[in-house]
């Protein structure tokens, strides 16, 4: 490769503290990086790597050294070119806006703010087409045809907190709260272990009941007794809670900000501050777990560039796993009688969100699936890679809506959705046309 037509080199740590404190002193010395994924032959789906301008490698590297950050390796940028995108188009009705953003879809350029903006805001038929094939493009060459599949258990709904939205928020008192005790929850995690799901996702409101002690004891029951990667969804914690679990087997940790623009942040959570949720999210990358965010899209006085903020949120915090659904209303709340948020525009979302931060799990949200029984298919077929399956007992399953009319996503469900999308099968599902194994 001509070392004068590489841009830009990604440097790799050998471990996610010394990525970000190396990123940190690069930044301190004047230099310009990034964090971005890494290509798949120089680390796993969710490794992260330090972008910099090839002018300025010579100096990073003596920087890192001299402070003893230690390197996997530094690796030459390949650009991801697309091609054969724009010439797919030239019978389309499309713009000249759309169509020069589309252009550097196809040469791998970085999109610029107001580049993801045109692509939200567009609603053109051909132009959405385009958009939501260029992202499954992107998903092909880059994660490839199979999809992740995950299971869900909502442990309790109990929470400290009074979430506009919520549809388990504090002050609903009509709400029958539930909480399973731990041989419950290893009883379900036996079960989706038992069919060869490799990740569990351990869900709940925020309920304090729940100690650092009882987490950790559930963690290494799951790891001890099963082996699974654990993802916990529980809310903000201490950073020392979280090293904690990190430390106890915790893998990953889904922590949503739901929006980046602090002003509909703060009318959603009225008891929650956005500073202490980035903290939260950066605290989780410092202490190198697997990083969960998302958004709600649909939120009251959203627009296309609160969203095109939050994409590039996810970028620039190296998120790993990206949640981006519908608004749904939930029964007795605040927002109650509030209009769902729009299908296309989670697409879109769902797409811009794949081109931008390439190289991460995004799934095909439950939400989607209760607002569009082809939900799952269609944010598959716009760069979705992962479905998540609601494993919650069904006795309990009914009293954890955080928005109402919530839909049952099962491998019955999920079956329907990868074969709609022609996509496949994880090897580790003991599950085919329809039986379980």
């Amino acid at each position: 490769m001509n070392e004068k037509k590489i841009k830009h080199y990604l440097i790799m740590a050998v471990s996610t503290n010394h990525m970000l404190r190396g990123d940190q002193l690069l930044k301190n010395e004047g230099l310009t990086t990034s964090l971005v994924p890494a290509p798949s032959e120089y680390g796993s789906v969710c490794a992260i790597a330090i972008k910099v301008k090839t002018i300025d490698l010579e100096k990073a590297e003596i920087i890192l050294k001299e402070n003893d950050i230690s390197l996997q390796g530094i690796y030459p940028e390949k650009i991801k070119k697309l091609s054969g995108l724009v010439e797919k188009l030239e019978q389309a009705v499309i713009s000249d806006d759309f169509l020069k953003v589309l252009k550097k879809i196809e040469e791998g350029e970085e999109l610029l703010f107001e580049d993801i903006v045109i692509l939200l805001q567009t609603e053109r038929k051909a132009e959405m087409d385009a958009l939501f094939a260029a992202a499954d493009r992107m998903r092909l060459e880059i994660i490839g045809d199979v999809v992740d599949i995950r299971g869900a258990i909502e442990f309790s709904n109990i929470c400290r907190k009074n979430c506009k939205y919520c549809g388990v928020r504090k002050s609903l008192t009509d709400l029958e709260r539930y909480r399973m005790d731990e041989d419950e929850i290893m009883e379900v995690v036996h079960q989706i272990h038992n069919i060869g799901l490799q990740t569990v996702i351990l869900q709940s409101g925020e309920d304090l009941w729940w100690t650092p002690e009882k987490i950790v004891s559930l963690i290494e029951r799951v790891k001890k007794e099963t082996g699974m990667r654990i993802t916990l969804s529980i809310g903000e914690r201490s950073k020392e809670e979280y090293a904690l679990y990190k430390a106890s087997g915790a893998d990953n940790f889904l922590l949503k900000i739901e929006s980046t623009n602090k002003e509909i942040f703060k009318f959603i959570h009225p008891d929650d501050d956005y500073d202490h949720r980035v903290k939260c999210s950066n605290d989780l990358r410092e202490l190198g777990y697997l990083n969960g965010s998302g958004n709600i899209i649909g939120l009251p006085g959203q627009t296309a560039q609160d969203i095109a903020r939050d994409i590039l949120f996810f970028k620039k915090m190296g998120i790993n796993m990206i949640g981006i659904g519908p608004f749904l209303p939930a029964k007795g709340t605040p927002f109650e009688k509030y209009p769902p948020g729009s299908v296309d525009m989670t697409l879109k979302a769902v797409a811009v969100t794949r081109i931008v931060c390439r190289r991460v799990f995004i799934p095909a949200t439950t939400a989607l699936a209760s607002i569009d029984k082809d939900g799952q298919t269609k944010a598959l077929k716009a760069g979705a890679n992962t479905i998540m399956l609601i494993n919650t007992p069904a006795k309990y399953r009914e009293n954890y809506q955080i928005y109402s009319e919530k839909n049952m996503v099962d491998l019955k469900s999920a079956d329907k959705a990868i074969k709609e999308a022609g996509r496949k099968f994880p090897p580790y599902l003991k599950y085919k046309e329809g039986i379980v194994l």
